[in-house]
């Protein structure tokens, strides 16, 4: 056993876009953008905003809170922090999930983070001349390997695996310089130029204007009105059955005009509106709006608490926490909503983007739309290079709680816990590489760990901070060193309103994405994961699951036997 040398962070700047960093990734370019496009622009980002006061800003102070507090008395991971307030054993093996969470997602997520610096190189070099997406399509699947597992493993300039190696070892190259000589440094630099880099492409996203004098519908201002119009309009075309069912949406007012007219004298055909109440009627709508604020404020992930547990206990966590939120919510809604759908629109219409998800958005749709524009090798480059960096500023961070918690139980150096995680991620990477038919590893993973479980640790982190703790403590932790007070009015919020709308949310999510309810019909189809696993099995899916289960059990079993966890009644 080694003697472990006491962090910190060098400045409040640097833990503020420490922070940020963590929380800027591909949520916020590719994951933000395509759940607006899925769920129709305006209303999710209403049902954004309500989630974000709701769940993420006080979930994000609650963490800022516990996590310094937690740190006075010497833990620096969820287990020992969770089990030094509550001082009830069973609680560091709640907190094992939010060393779990992480890892589990730093496998796959690097994975992603490859393909950034890999796209970003291939535009440099001139490979990535597309014509339509399908052509876009084909060179992700071969880039990462979609179509037969282990036909990701290749180390060509148009293949994964060269890729993901420099950045696996960019990773622990930082991690394993520290705190501040590695993740503050880094950050204080990537930050910047991520936003730099930002700023260039809005402006030349925001200039496009009509590319296609054809298809003038096809503009940044519709591309834009499909992000904000509260109100949405679309065309509904009648089956053979006689049932009405959704065209496209339309956005252009002209042809909005010219649609009507048509549909006046075609009874097949009909233009409905669609209100913004009821679009807030919609389950799915709620869901995807409350996991994306998960998703990329990093709340629920074990990040925000361990990095705040190495402030020293004057050091500001209200407005510390509220300048890393907003900094994220500025690159998420200001650049990311600005630049990706804006773009797609203008080159594809509104009917090419509408219900694209994440990885076709960003990987399908964009490169094409970079490679048709001018000077697209530049600012595809740029772009996914942005995306690079945001996404090592991520992953840093995924990897910190593993390394905190490893050298605070086993009380093990620096060098020793990198090997230690340094082997386990490279493992589960390995996997997740290995299986990349329909990226089904990665899909199972993302779900019970990156979404799932972040749920869980987000309510039980909230009840933790409001009913154990107290929320009268756990405030008047937070006023200390704080130029501003978190207003009084959280103290309701984060005691009684935030719980019941994460467990109203999470049943909801439950019932929707793993029992098959349908919300609109009642109806009841399992979830393809619930299939995978137990009805027609899925032998990745399975597989999945137990390398899961195994880092939990090896995290389960060290926190069990570390002697810090002992002694819950000696005042630390």
């Amino acid at each position: 056993m080694v003697e472990r040398i006491k962090e910190s962070w060098n400045s409040r700047l640097g833990v503020i876009l420490a922070v940020a960093g963590s929380a800027v990734g591909l949520g916020n370019f590719l994951r933000f953008p395509g759940q607006a496009a899925e769920y129709g622009g305006g209303a999710f980002m209403l049902a954004y905003f309500i989630s974000f006061l709701l769940i993420g800003l006080p979930i994000c102070w609650a963490e800022w809170v516990m996590g310094r507090h937690g740190g006075q008395a010497g833990f620096n991971s969820t287990p020992g922090i969770f089990n030094y307030i509550t001082r009830k054993p069973a609680f560091k093996y709640i907190g094992v999930i939010g060393v779990l969470i992480p890892v589990i997602i730093y496998m796959y997520y690097v994975y992603i983070e490859a393909w950034c610096l890999g796209y970003a190189i291939n535009f440099l070099v001139g490979n990535m001349d597309f014509t339509n997406v399908q052509e876009s399509g084909d060179f992700w699947g071969k880039f990462i390997g979609i179509g037969a597992d282990g036909s990701a493993l290749g180390f060509g300039l148009t293949q994964v695996g060269m890729y993901l190696l420099l950045v696996f070892i960019l990773n622990f190259v930082l991690i394993y310089r520290g705190i501040s000589r590695g993740i503050e440094l880094f950050c204080k630099y990537a930050m910047p130029t991520l936003v730099l880099i930002a700023f260039i492409i809005l402006i030349r996203v925001l200039t496009l204007g009509t590319p296609n004098a054809t298809h003038p519908e096809r503009n940044v201002s519709n591309g834009l009105g499909f992000m904000w119009n509260p109100i949405k309009h679309v065309v509904e075309i009648k089956d053979e059955t006689g049932a009405w069912v959704i065209d496209r949406e339309v956005v252009d007012e002209d042809r909005l005009i010219a649609i009507k007219a048509t549909a006046q004298h075609n009874d097949t055909m009909r233009v409905r509106e669609i209100s913004m109440q009821q679009q807030l009627f919609n389950p799915q709508l709620w869901l995807a709006a409350a996991g994306q604020i998960f998703f990329s404020l990093s709340v629920g992930f074990g990040v925000i608490i361990t990095y705040s547990s190495y402030m020293s206990k004057n050091d500001d966590v209200v407005l510390s926490g509220l300048a890393a939120t907003s900094a994220n919510e500025f690159c998420e809604v200001a650049l990311g909503g600005l630049i990706t759908l804006p773009a797609a629109v203008t080159f594809l219409g509104v009917a090419g983007v509408a219900g694209m998800g994440t990885f076709g958005l960003g990987f399908n749709v964009l490169p094409m739309v970079f490679a048709n524009m001018a000077l697209g090798e530049i600012f595809g480059f740029l772009f996914f290079f942005l995306l690079f960096l945001a996404a090592v500023t991520s992953s840093l961070s995924m990897l910190q709680p593993g390394i905190a918690f490893l050298e605070e139980a086993m009380k093990i150096n620096r060098k020793q816990s990198v090997i230690f995680l340094g082997l386990i991620t490279a493992i589960g990477c390995a996997f997740v590489v290995y299986f990349s038919k329909d990226v089904k590893a990665l899909d199972t993973m993302d779900f019970w760990v990156g979404t799932f479980l972040i749920f869980v640790l987000s309510t039980l982190q909230i009840i933790i901070f409001g009913w154990i703790l107290g929320v009268d403590k756990g405030l008047k932790l937070a006023d200390q060193g704080a130029a501003i007070r978190i207003p009084r009015f959280f103290k309701f919020v984060m005691k009684f309103v935030s719980p019941v709308f994460l467990l109203t949310i999470f049943t909801l999510w439950a019932a929707a994405n793993i029992f098959g309810l349908d919300l609109h019909t009642g109806e009841t189809h399992y979830s393809n994961y619930i299939v995978d696993l137990f009805i027609e099995p899925n032998r990745v899916a399975r597989l999945s699951v137990v390398l899961i289960a195994l880092v939990a059990a090896l995290f389960t079993v060290i926190a069990a036997l570390s002697p810090r966890y002992k002694n819950l009644k000696q005042k630390q």
